[in-house]
């Protein structure tokens, strides 16, 4: 009898294929970047208590990736100033395309889908101006870039969807690089970080910064829950002695709000990781790398999150009941309420993001 691989060809062959989804990649709950002992680098699909399902390798570091919303493919982004984005056929285990930033651009290490799954939408610097600017490529046709807009700001940094909606939240981190200067930050007297909200056409629906006293709080990361609230975590580029607020919620049309962590824990280094928003409950959770902390606020009206250890915590994403958690060290964490699970680590090193699909 021919397996299961044979009995496709054929079909391909006849021009008969089914659409593949997610099942045909084993079902993922998460997708993460990590580099192996070996300095290789590989995107992992990782079921719900954080077992490797497959990897396939990308070109260098990666930073995050974004699941199509129905086939089961993945973009992997390089990190900042990286220049690939590589599109993996997960079920099928090759690679579909790569894409390349245009002349004088790099990408952020972030993408966006669109509902429908017709377009990808790429947060990309055009560092010789100086501006923010988002990508469009057409993921029906063979991932072509097919045009772009600008992100309403300098420096964006992570792009999500509003769920059952083509509005699009950025976060424009406000700081301006070159790729000649490596990480060099070129405007921190000026800078200043906001969300912008867009419509599939590049049309600004709302834009919101951070307080003034927040001018050097550069907003970089996102979450949203599944009814449009927006939670996002910020890296601070003043003294670490000022202490400021590292995250903060928004909901389109209302005020921005800062939420805080126990004063008695200090700056966390002036950088936070990653953010994620639970399903259901709408707890939110917030990680600290450089101070080796994570935080829950167990719903976005509690002011004050309960700040616990982890090692190298930066990747979260919510899962069954709270979050799951992965760290530099290979480590991956099931949080629940009041609650740890951790899953067999694995000899990799996590890169920044966990990506729930």
């Amino acid at each position: 009898m021919a397996n299961r691989r044979q009995f496709l060809g054929s079909l391909f062959a006849a021009g008969l294929a089914p659409s593949l989804t997610w099942a045909d990649a084993k079902s993922p709950r998460f997708l993460a970047a990590a580099r192996l002992p070996n300095g290789n680098y590989r995107l992992f699909g990782l079921d719900v208590v954080g077992r490797d399902l497959f990897s396939l390798p990308i070109p260098g570091r990666g930073h995050a990736a974004c699941a199509h919303p129905v086939r089961p493919e993945a973009v992997a982004f390089a990190r900042r100033p990286g220049t690939f984005a590589i599109v993996l056929d997960c079920a099928r285990g090759e690679a579909k395309a790569v894409l390349g930033a245009p002349p004088d651009r790099h990408f952020y290490g972030h993408g966006a889908f669109s509902q429908d799954g017709h377009l990808l939408y790429t947060t990309e610097n055009a560092y010789e101006i100086g501006e923010g600017r988002i990508g469009i490529w057409d993921a029906a046709g063979h991932y072509r870039r097919i045009g772009e807009f600008s992100s309403g700001g300098i420096g964006p940094h992570e792009i999500r969807r509003l769920p059952g909606t083509d509005v699009l939240v950025v976060a424009n981190g406000g700081i301006d690089t070159h790729p000649e200067t490596g990480r060099e930050k070129l405007n921190l007297p000026t800078m200043r970080s906001n969300l912008t909200y867009l419509d599939n056409q590049g049309a600004i629906l709302e834009q919101v910064t951070l307080p003034k006293a927040d001018q050097l709080n550069s907003i970089r990361h996102l979450a949203v829950s599944d009814d449009g609230l927006v939670a996002f975590a910020c890296q601070w580029q003043g003294a670490l002695s000022d202490s400021p607020a590292l995250q903060g919620v928004h909901r389109l049309g209302f005020k921005l709000r800062l939420l805080q962590v126990p004063p008695e824990t200090g700056p966390l280094q002036g950088y936070a990781g990653s953010v994620a928003v639970a399903h259901q409950s709408g707890a939110i959770g917030v990680t600290y790398p450089r101070a080796n902390k994570y935080a829950i606020w167990r719903q976005a009206e509690t002011l004050s999150g309960e700040l616990h250890e982890m090692e190298d915590a930066c990747g979260i994403a919510p899962s069954e009941g709270g979050f799951t958690i992965t760290s530099g060290t290979g480590a991956i964490v099931r949080v629940e309420i009041r609650k740890q699970t951790f899953a067999p680590k694995l000899n990799v090193s996590w890169d920044n993001h966990l990506v729930a699909i």
